[in-house]
């Protein structure tokens, strides 16, 4: 249960809670819209990092 579900919530919520710091430092202050964006672009690129991630690890398993 663990690789199949909670892993790769793990490694997107990570990725995504590092991405938003990353934003938050790059950019002013955002509001509305441009927020919805940002955490849509985060989550779809913290989805495919858990993919990548979890696919190098069964490879070399």
């Amino acid at each position: 249960m663990f690789q199949t579900f909670l892993l790769p919530a793990l490694l997107t919520g990570v990725f995504c809670a590092l991405f938003a710091v990353g934003v938050d430092w790059l950019l002013p202050p955002l509001m509305g819209l441009n927020v919805a964006i940002i955490a849509a672009i985060s989550g779809f690129c913290g989805s495919l990092f858990a993919r990548f991630v979890l696919r190098e690890y069964e490879r070399k398993k």
